[in-house]
């Protein structure tokens, strides 16, 4: 999939049916000319509902989608023959995706799993025949009910990733390359910023056959909680990721890094996190020293000494497999826990 077909927010305009009118008509037969009210109740008008679709990943099907209408009730007949219900709308959307209603900021729901429907406008009713007017006083009742009018107006559907573990880290953090090593993922790998332009998601096999998926977010800057660089746009992914793995290189291709330098990225992220939303603060968390095959292990030893002792840390090379192991082993226990 092309970075540009990663779609996690659209809005569709959409519109349920008008409920069908009831029927006002009086029987006539040769047996009996005033048979009396014998009209039908009109159709329920269609509904707009909101479907999850464990298949779908992204909004990408729904990009060319502007406008949603659901079928509109038909009328009733006479002898008491109801009319057909209108045809519902289906928007079919990925698991973590929230649905709005735009005009008000009403949050109608959020699609969490799979086949979960969510109505979103529904449809009016349809109106009483005749027939329902009938009374002691009143034999031949010669009017019935209207139909109600469906509604209509714009639906934001945004879509927050589902995953168990975040991975949260500067451009060229080793993500991607973390990501590709442990899991069945295969993102796009280069050695410039920004190369990741979309979220990508990967099953990771644990041990015993048990699994978790883990999702690795486009790079935050500083400023992203502002709306500098790409960050922002994928923050809100974060807050779906039970536990977030901090990732930050000990080394750059010139040297290592000295350890203010990396905890001064870690405050920066975490910043970047509260800035955005406080409470993505409160997730327990794992801080990975990525990139440790461009130093030396005694390097790595001395780093992890005198770095702050209440960090939960590991440090990891993701190209030679380093420690890759012991951090599926710490993420699975944040998890489990």
């Amino acid at each position: 999939m092309a970075e540009e077909q990663f779609i996690d927010l659209v809005k569709i305009f959409g519109r349920s049916g008008n409920g069908g009118g009831g029927s006002a008509h009086l029987a006539r037969t040769a047996r009996n000319p005033k048979a009396g009210p014998d009209g039908g109740d009109g159709g329920k008008g269609g509904s707009i509902i909101v479907r999850g679709n464990r298949n779908l990943w992204t909004l990408l099907h729904l990009r060319y989608t502007k406008h949603v209408f659901a079928g509109n009730g038909e009328n009733g007949q006479k002898n008491q023959c109801f009319g057909k219900n209108g045809d519902d709308a289906y928007i079919e959307v990925p698991l973590g995706t929230i649905v709005k209603l735009v005009d008000t900021d009403e949050i109608v729901g959020e699609v969490l799993e799979d086949g979960q429907e969510l109505v979103v406008m529904r449809g009016g009713r349809g109106g009483l025949g005749n027939v329902h007017f009938k009374s002691a006083t009143m034999q031949t009742p010669r009017f019935a009910q209207p139909g109600e009018s469906g509604v209509e107006g714009w639906i934001s559907l945004e879509l927050k990733v589902l995953a168990d573990v975040g991975l949260v880290g500067f451009p060229n953090a080793g993500k991607s390359t973390l990501i590709s090593q442990i899991s069945n993922a295969r993102p796009k790998i280069a050695n410039y910023p920004f190369t990741t332009l979309k979220p990508n998601l990967g099953m990771v096999a644990y041990r015993d056959f048990q699994s978790f998926v883990i999702a690795d977010i486009p790079g935050i800057i500083e400023g992203a909680s502002e709306g500098k660089g790409i960050g922002l746009r994928f923050l809100r992914h974060i807050e779906r990721n039970s536990v977030l793995l901090y990732m930050i290189p000990i080394a750059s291709e010139e040297d290592l890094k000295r350890p203010e330098e990396i905890q001064k990225e870690f405050e920066i992220l975490r910043n970047e996190l509260r800035q955005y939303n406080p409470e993505l603060l409160d997730k327990r968390y794992l801080i990975a020293l990525t990139k440790c095959d461009l130093t030396t292990e005694e390097e790595v030893r001395k780093m992890e000494h005198v770095l702050p002792k209440y960090w939960p840390l590991v440090s990891i090379s993701a190209i030679t497999n380093q420690h890759l192991t012991e951090l599926k082993d710490r993420l699975w226990e944040l998890l489990t826990d």
